[in-house]
């Protein structure tokens, strides 16, 4: 058997307003302080369409490469609940904003995870819809509260889930409402998968209901029965207008175009896309793809690196190496986010001209970036030069030093004289050992060579 999965995805958008009225939107504001006469539904009020919201739901549509609707509707949503005084929701059920939307997305595969797999998600529609309020429970009282300042929830997943067999036409589907994080949502799919699977073995049947997933326990639970649902008697939203979208060029006489969505303007400020710009860094600095996962994935990664490549004589590829390892090992340490690394771009930058230039060792660079990292308004340079740790060049210093590593390793002298020339970067170890890391690597290995080829 395999499954399939639908998802309706609430996400709220950033904006400073509400999507039908002016009432300021805070996250954690008291309770009902963020509320206009269109929010508690008085007698008399109209809906205002925010134009930053039709924007933002076009950059959506866009990114998701939707085909945009240049005429599209509001309707109304009929259920009564508390959260919803009106007795109805403005959403757009018969001709929303965007449709017919694909999400391209890749990940790592492979025995190493570093095959690249590229796969595909149908999106169907984005809508937009009104947010309704927040009810809150207080079970002590056997009373709920109602807190119309706005839902506040930034990302809400229901997920319709069904079984069959392939070949076979598409099973039963349960939907698992209200989730709220994609490890949820992760959770919630592979349990109602397996139970749906389990069930039909047995002989059993999959009712069309919805469910509810239980954080603590990992399981979903029915919640009611949808044959049971209310018909939500959609219908034209009477108060608003056919929602228009134009191109530059093409705005009718009469209209203001600094009063109309543009759809060539709000492309124009869409933002790089994380495929584009992993296949950049790809192209561009010839970096693994799985760097630039990583860079990507993690907010901010990108830029910092990009930074550090353009202030810097270093290779990218080996600043993605300080980038990856040394950055971020601190920044998981200490659960910090990039933004708030305590070694800048630059800094680091600094410290790679000096590796580059030969002022210092690799070993000793990594000393001297954690000491970075303590000392963040110290600069590469001092610290190399309070700490001596400079690289260490003479030649007659360098040769007492090798001397006395190969007089004190017999065995591993006459193991390079018998052809395993892998051991002298052991001994080259005990040179770094000896001079705390301080040693140029390319006159130890020649001087070691030397001393070690009769």
């Amino acid at each position: 058997m395999v499954g399939v999965v639908g998802l309706e995805v609430h996400a709220q958008i950033n904006s400073t307003s509400k999507l039908f009225s002016g009432s300021q939107v805070s996250f954690s504001s008291p309770p009902n302080s963020r509320v206009s006469y269109f929010d508690a539904s008085l007698p008399g009020t109209l809906p205002v369409l925010n134009r930053r919201c039709v924007e933002a739901a076009v950059m959506t549509g866009l990114a998701l490469n939707c085909t945009i609707n240049m005429k599209s509707l509001f309707d109304r949503k009929h259920y009564f609940y508390a959260d919803m005084p009106a007795g109805y929701q403005i959403t757009q059920q018969r001709l929303p904003i965007a449709v017919s939307g694909l999400l391209i997305y890749s990940h790592l595969g492979g025995p190493k995870r570093n095959q690249v797999i590229s796969k595909s998600i149908r999106i169907k529609q984005i809508q937009l819809e009104q947010d309704s309020g927040k009810s809150l429970h207080d079970e002590h009282q056997s009373q709920t509260l109602i807190d119309l300042n706005r839902a506040e929830g930034q990302l809400r997943v229901d997920a319709n889930v069904s079984v069959h067999r392939p070949g076979e036409p598409l099973g039963v589907r349960t939907e698992v409402k209200n989730i709220n994080s994609i490890r949820h949502l992760a959770r919630a799919i592979d349990h109602e998968i397996q139970r749906q699977m389990e069930l039909l073995e047995q002989g059993g049947v999959v009712q069309n209901e919805t469910r509810a997933f239980d954080q603590k326990t990992g399981l979903t639970i029915p919640m009611r029965d949808k044959e049971g649902l209310q018909d939500y008697r959609f219908m034209p939203e009477p108060n608003l207008p056919p929602l228009l979208l134009y191109v530059s060029g093409r705005v009718p006489a009469g209209l203001d175009p600094s009063q109309v969505v543009l759809v060539d303007r709000v492309k124009a400020l869409l933002p790089e896309l994380p495929g584009v710009r992993r296949e950049r860094l790809v192209e561009e600095y010839g970096i693994l793809p799985e760097h630039s996962y990583t860079l990507v994935n993690e907010d901010g990664l990108a830029d910092y690196f990009e930074t550090v490549v353009k202030a810097t004589k270093a290779e990218p590829r080996k600043v993605i190496g300080w980038v990856v390892k040394e950055l971020l090992s601190n920044l998981n340490q200490q659960n910090l986010k990039v933004n708030q690394s305590l070694v800048a771009a630059r800094a680091l930058a600094e410290l790679l001209d000096l590796l580059e230039t030969g002022h210092v060792s690799s070993t000793a660079a990594k000393v001297v970036f954690q000491e970075l990292w303590k000392n963040p308004e110290k600069g590469a340079e001092k610290i190399i030069q309070e700490q001596n740790l400079g690289l260490m060049s003479d030649a007659a210093t360098l040769q007492i030093i090798c001397q006395k590593v190969v007089e004190s390793h017999p065995e591993e002298v006459k193991a390079i004289q018998n052809g395993n020339h892998k051991v002298l970067n052991k001994l080259m170890g005990q040179v770094q050992k000896e001079t705390k890391g301080r040693a140029d690597p390319v006159q130890v290995r020649a001087i070691l060579q030397e001393l070690t080829s009769s």
